[in-house]
């Protein structure tokens, strides 16, 4: 079963957020977007995409964004604020996502993680989503454990360094003091000339 909300609290505006906890497939939207911008901007893209493509139940809908046409799409992402600082490649990754979640797991995002037998398949299942690579895939368990309360057996290996206590990425972000917190730390882990993983 899919958890109903979560405790992830980013974007410094409470729809956006409650959507992010509530919507699946926002949440891996949200996680694919979260690279060369800042996290708040990344995770917010998808309640702009909702908010732009009209969605009825006010959620994101994977066979719908599969099925676009690609430029309309990319105009919906690229139309100012733009959801990313590149939208073209990120619109076509977003689609990509959306046309493996249709055709692996019925258009259910949730059904990444539900599925999943422990931690090890969960990862497993997310290193198959398109543009999720090692990090963003143990990220993303950290997330699921952390603010969605989702903890398969195994999810620690999974999840690696982001399984501990230190504030060290987006799934230790439940409000602004942490946020700030663990930017404040990666600032200091990149002039240390250490990675988020260290």
């Amino acid at each position: 079963m899919a958890p109903t909300t979560g405790t992830l609290a980013i974007t410094g505006d409470d729809d956006a957020d409650l959507l992010l906890n509530t919507d699946p497939l926002s949440l891996l939207v949200g996680m694919l977007l979260d690279q060369q911008v800042p996290m708040e901007w990344a995770f917010k893209g998808p309640a702009t995409l909702v908010q732009r493509l009209g969605f009825a139940d006010g959620r994101l809908d994977a066979a719908a964004i599969a099925d676009m046409d690609p430029e309309a799409f990319l105009e919906a992402c690229r139309a100012k604020p733009a959801i990313h600082r590149f939208p073209k490649s990120m619109a076509g990754r977003i689609q990509d996502l959306c046309r493996h979640l249709v055709d692996h797991h019925g258009g259910d995002a949730a059904d990444v993680w539900t599925g999943a037998a422990d931690g090890a398949d969960l990862s497993k299942r997310l290193r198959a989503l398109p543009g999720y690579g090692a990090e963003k895939t143990s990220i993303f368990v950290a997330i699921l454990a952390k603010r969605m309360d989702h903890r398969p057996d195994g999810w620690e290996a999974a999840a690696g360094p982001f399984a501990d206590d230190v504030p060290r990425s987006v799934a230790d972000i439940d409000g602004p003091e942490s946020l700030a917190t663990v930017r404040a730390w990666k600032k200091a882990q990149k002039a240390a000339g250490k990675s988020k993983q260290d």
